[in-house]
């Protein structure tokens, strides 16, 4: 039972280079999204956070982040009653005050709806940084590690999957990917499928994790 996290990218490429807008693409990413949250249960995952739109995507032409707003809320309109049904419990980590106000109140709607279920926990990160998510832990004057640990939005994560060949962090989960394993794939993230997530999680359970100490002895590893 483990926490993934999955940086959602290439949406809009996945659209160009099919020659149709933008915002085609994210829409097949919601798609993708559907289809992940079916299997993540199934596959030992109880928490799976996913990056729709960062602190820095408001620098994108405004026309598309309109489009990205919109697609969010009727994602929410149409699948809440689902997560319902599949024991998903949804929560959106981030600001949400340069957020639309209909889309605001649609978050809070689903979060409402979904907060007693227990099959999975999903986090949508939403204008997110977690550069600005530290800084404000920290302002509150935590003395430990733990203390930080629980003020974090997310608790730690086990595997960190990045789509669209990108390989790097984006300001995404840095405090929490202290000691996450790293799957990246050349696929875009409208083509990301139930068998692209299997292959992670089964290369994530293949790896030795040793946190900063010994590789437990075996006949591979044994000195």
């Amino acid at each position: 039972m483990f926490h993934t996290a999955i940086i959602m990218d290439g949406n809009g490429r996945w659209a160009a280079r099919r020659g149709l807008p933008r915002l085609a693409g994210h829409r097949e990413g919601a798609e993708s999204l559907r289809r992940i949250l079916k299997a993540a249960p199934g596959l030992g995952i109880t928490d799976l956070t996913v990056y729709a739109f960062s602190a820095d995507n408001w620098k994108r032409p405004p026309v598309e982040v309109d489009g990205l707003m919109r697609l969010l809320g009727v994602f929410l309109e149409q699948e809440t009653a689902a997560l319902v049904d599949a024991g998903v419990r949804f929560t959106a980590i981030g600001r949400r005050d340069r957020l639309p106000l209909g889309l605001r109140q649609a978050l809070l709607g689903t979060e409402t709806a979904t907060c007693h279920a227990r099959n999975l926990h999903l986090r949508v990160a939403l204008d997110y940084s977690s550069r600005d998510t530290i800084l404000a832990a920290a302002a509150a004057g935590p003395r430990t590690r733990e203390d930080l640990d629980r003020l974090m939005p997310a608790p730690p994560v086990d595997l960190l999957v990045r789509t669209a060949d990108e390989q790097r962090l984006s300001d995404f989960l840095l405090w929490e990917c202290a000691y996450a394993e790293f799957w990246f794939t050349p696929r875009m993230w409208p083509e990301f499928g139930v068998e692209d997530l299997a292959e992670a999680v089964g290369a994530f359970r293949s790896r030795n994790r040793r946190f900063g100490g010994l590789a437990a002895a075996s006949t591979h590893n044994a000195a």
